[in-house]
């Protein structure tokens, strides 16, 4: 197995923000095919808040596993689906190569996973084997779009798609969805864009607020030190650069992920 970094980590700042993400907000495109009584596997699926939303809308008569390689997120899922009331839901530690084996669902959906693996078409290809449609959508980290665009947040972005690189993964995933389940030989792919925006006061304090802790605590730092992409000082400018940007009233942040629904 080609040897990855996840280069976000698990630090308390990562996972907050991962835990604030829905199917609203993360998986629109998925949303209108999701029917009651279906069974759903989550590759990747980090503190659970788009697994458990998932569970919700598929009820009672339907069934959604979660899979995640950090044993320590998995059970923070299981305490998110715990105080949620969400009964219909499951976690474990699981492979994204290799999911669940032995079990077959009607879709298997990964948000932001393929770009931390280092056999992304391997990946699909298994995700192929267990699941009649497989969702999967990722960022264009080069084709974010900041305003103001400092030095210091251009920075960050050309560092961010370099730590992922130099972590065996691909900061631009979003892009070669599709190249990467035709390989994986589905023999049906639709693809397109989604957004995140980030400007007003709220999701300027979201973005800019978790990446003035990011860039100095997390595996972002680490790996950034590591790799000899920042070195302290250019981390805390890039820290101070965020604050500074969540609390500009001109700020705004444009994000696009790439999506696939994959089939046969």
């Amino acid at each position: 197995m080609a040897q990855v970094t996840y280069s976000h980590g698990h630090h308390a700042s990562v996972v907050a923000a991962h835990a604030a993400r829905t199917v609203a907000n993360s998986a629109a495109y998925l949303s209108p095919l999701v029917e009651p009584g279906m069974r759903i596997l989550d590759v990747g699926c980090g503190p659970g808040s788009i697994t458990i939303d998932l569970a919700r809308r598929v009820g009672d008569r339907g069934r959604v596993v979660g899979i995640d390689m950090s044993a320590e997120v998995v059970e923070t899922a299981r305490t998110a689906a715990a105080l949620a009331g969400v009964s219909n839901v499951e976690f474990h530690v699981g492979d994204a190569y290799d999911p669940t084996p032995g079990e077959r669902y009607d879709v298997v959906h990964a948000h932001q996973v393929l770009q931390h693996l280092g056999r992304p078409i391997d990946a699909l290809a298994a995700w192929r084997r267990v699941g009649d449609l497989v969702a999967a959508r990722d960022v264009i980290y080069s084709a974010t779009v900041i305003h103001p665009l400092t030095p210091e947040l251009a920075l960050w972005r050309k560092v961010i798609v370099a730590l992922q690189a130099a972590n065996g993964g691909d900061g631009d995933a979003g892009a070669k969805l599709k190249s990467w389940a035709r390989a994986a030989g589905f023999a049906s792919v639709e693809t397109d864009v989604e957004t995140w925006c980030f400007e007003s006061p709220h999701g300027r304090a979201f973005w800019g607020g978790q990446w003035v802790e990011r860039a100095l605590h997390s595996a972002f730092a680490d790996g950034s030190e590591r790799h000899g992409l920042a070195d302290a000082a250019q981390r805390q400018a890039i820290s101070d650069a965020w604050g500074a940007w969540q609390a500009a009233d001109d700020g705004w942040m444009a994000m696009l992920h790439g999506w696939i629904l994959a089939r046969g």
